[in-house]
């Protein structure tokens, strides 16, 4: 299918209605601006992804710009790292740019709003602040600071940039309205004392920004004609125009902000400040931890920048949040190695085999072939010897007609060799078997199923493989309201072995990717020197977490569960449903309505309680839980202060679904 062909996403219709309303292509121009906080993860590439794929659809630039407004928390390693990982993806900017650079005339429009009377200087504490400011459904009143006369604020506004208050004693307000639907709109925050060392402007400035003043201004200097961001931002976009509708010219183009959904991982968490948990306690050994799904991380575990780009097209563009299966992205990595990784032997839990009548003199080089789906990755010569290592795992003493590898009595291939058949074994003290042997024959135009790898001892290389396994065992281990997501840890995520590898590899470097046959991926280590190789598991052959289906009941007529199978909680099943509930249809969603309904009948106030608790961004599940809490209430259950507090957190939601649940049992 061509470029030209291809469905267009929602994005993409907005900018093509723009041309065809007028808008000059050259005026197309569009940023990506990352906090420099921390590292980027695999929920950034599609934000990446989204921008700079615009950029290159339509030949039109595309800033990075550093969202640089809070110097507490940001560092100049966190700028690199950034500009590494966007290089490495693939991607260039046409401008290096920051909201430091625009400082300056950041607080002279900030001047200038105080001089039109639509900004203000408050001194009251947050608390205070946050009560005056209402509820989604109560409005705001006015503080007693609100009517400063322009003067007033001017001088204090000076004072506060020239720092002789301290933080936290004065903030400057826009003068919006403080009975506005849209809370956002009640006076927002522009500017706040920060006594803080800024990575670029040293200590030029004391006050600092707020992410809301500066976003679209950093646009409309910088001339974006789409500034895209993801969806908790849609409720921003009213204070967007109104801070653009006091500085736009008619001259100059003014952007426009639109929201798509952000990219949810299972398996996965994506806060930085869980993220640096793990860092801190110990759990991961750095932000590049392989387990880690920064992209320094994916990176160093021997994802490809192909392979994460295929994966945030194959996602998409939306408008509403889903949790993407991480299988996709392991998906994605094995159909670009598969095509572009040489393959090779190694042997990651050996044991010895011995072919008795192979000459112990004797050894030959074979030939082997490369990349069979690469034609021009060419063969490679593999030594072969008397005594060789097999995986334990291939080999058993006794074993039924469906286990096609080796077994006394049975012949199987050796890969790019010869076709060999178990004679005898040789055992320890404790009755492990410690040496296979075999025959062998030089005839490989016999059939046989089974085909093995192996190495020769004598040739064999040593390294350390790191073989890395997802590093939580549940698919949303930050989802459960009444548990630590820590405690989801795989302990299992990384097992640590001597491997012995075929001579080739010796050559290997940083970075370089292999298929280990009959195993799966596996990349060279920053960690590897001259003398030590240490190689990195990027992800096996196939899925090994993926579901088991469920075994029919060849008994048909036994319709009814047997005693010892037992039935799941109907809050349990509740929960299921609310994870999938936002994704669905609407006429799905009803009938997933009509069956919480059903269920809840069977869920007590105890059982439900917990779930009050859930995280916000767990949309699905608290719509769930409200739609749960309805049916207890309308059966007698009580209201009281917890039930209330849920029902209001509710209404104050973002998203329409769950405040209109929250109102239909207010």
């Amino acid at each position: 299918m061509s470029e030209e062909t291809k469905s267009l996403n929602f994005i993409e219709h907005i900018i093509e209605e723009d041309l065809a309303n007028g808008m000059p292509k050259n005026d197309l121009r569009f940023r990506f601006p990352p906090e420099p906080n921390g590292y980027l993860h695999i929920g950034h590439t599609k934000a990446i992804g989204i921008s700079f794929g615009l950029g290159e659809k339509y030949n039109a630039p595309v800033n990075l710009r550093f969202d640089d407004t809070n110097p507490a928390k940001e560092e100049q390693e966190y700028v690199d790292a950034i500009k590494e990982d966007i290089t490495w993806l693939g991607y260039k900017w046409a401008n290096e740019l920051y909201s430091s650079d625009y400082f300056q005339q950041l607080y002279d429009w900030a001047v200038k709003f105080i001089k039109e009377g639509k900004a203000y200087v408050d001194s009251q504490s947050s608390e205070a602040m946050a009560e005056q400011k209402g509820t989604p459904t109560q409005p705001g009143v006015d503080g007693p600071y609100r009517n400063r006369t322009v003067e007033e604020n001017l001088e204090l506004f000076e004072k506060m940039k020239n720092g002789e208050f301290d933080e936290g004693s004065h903030v400057l307000r826009a003068k919006i309205d403080m009975q506005h639907p849209n809370m956002l709109m009640r006076d927002p925050i522009m500017y706040r004392v920060l006594k803080k060392h800024h990575h670029r402007t040293g200590n030029d400035w004391c006050i600092y920004p707020m992410y809301d003043w500066t976003h679209g201004e950093s646009d409309y200097i910088e001339s974006i004609s789409h500034s895209l961001c993801s969806l908790e931002f849609k409720p921003h976009r009213e204070l967007y125009d109104w801070f653009l509708d006091q500085v736009v010219v008619e001259d100059k183009l003014r952007p426009k902000q639109r929201e798509f959904a952000r990219l949810n991982l299972s398996y996965t968490i994506m806060s930085k400040r869980k993220l640096l948990k793990l860092v801190e306690d110990g759990v991961v050994t750095g932000w590049d931890d392989p387990r880690m799904p920064t992209i320094s991380g994916l990176r160093r575990r021997g994802y490809t920048p192909n392979a994460i780009r295929k994966f945030v097209e194959t996602v998409g563009v939306a408008k509403r949040d889903n949790v993407i299966d991480v299988a996709l992205l392991e998906f994605c990595i094995r159909e670009d190695l598969n095509k572009t990784a040489p393959r090779v032997m190694a042997v990651l839990d050996p044991v010895k085999l011995v072919i008795t009548n192979y000459p112990e003199d004797k050894e030959e080089w074979l030939e082997a072939e490369n990349n069979q789906e690469d034609e021009s990755a060419g063969f490679r010569k593999v030594p072969f010897s008397r005594e060789l290592y097999i995986e334990k795992d291939d080999f058993k003493e006794q074993a039924g007609n469906k286990f096609f590898r080796l077994k006394l009595g049975g012949e199987v291939r050796l890969k790019n060799a010869y076709i060999i058949k178990a004679e005898s074994v040789v055992k320890d003290a404790n009755g492990n078997v410690k040496e296979i042997h075999c025959t062998y024959t030089e005839d490989t135009s016999k059939k046989v199923k089974g085909t093995l790898h192996w190495v020769s001892i004598k040739h064999a290389i040593k390294a350390e493989v790191r073989e890395y396994d997802r590093l939580f065992m549940d698919e949303a281990p930050d989802a459960h309201p009444n548990k630590d997501f820590m405690e989801f840890i795989n302990p299992e995520s990384l097992k640590l072995v001597t491997a012995y590898l075929e001579p080739s590899l010796k050559e290997a470097k940083i970075g370089d990717r292999f298929q280990f046959q009959r195993i799966g991926y596996f990349n060279v280590d920053s960690d590897s020197t001259s003398d030590r190789l240490v190689f990195n598991k990027t992800v096996g052959l196939r899925d090994s977490w993926e579901k088991q289906k469920p075994v029919e009941n060849k008994n048909q007529n036994q319709s009814k569960p047997q005693n010892n199978q037992p039935q799941r909680k109907a809050i349990d099943v509740i929960q299921q449903l609310g994870k999938k509930y936002t994704n669905l249809p609407e006429g799905k969603q009803q009938k997933a309505k009509a069956e919480i309904k059903e269920l809840a009948k069977k869920v007590s106030y105890d059982e439900l309680k917990p779930w009050f608790n859930t995280a916000a961004k767990k949309v699905g599940t608290r719509i769930a839980t409200m739609i749960t809490l309805g049916v207890l209430l309308k059966n007698g259950q009580d209201h009281n202060p917890e039930i209330d507090a849920f029902i209001k957190s509710g209404i104050e939601d973002k998203d329409d679904l769950l405040v209109s649940e929250a109102k239909s049992i207010m």
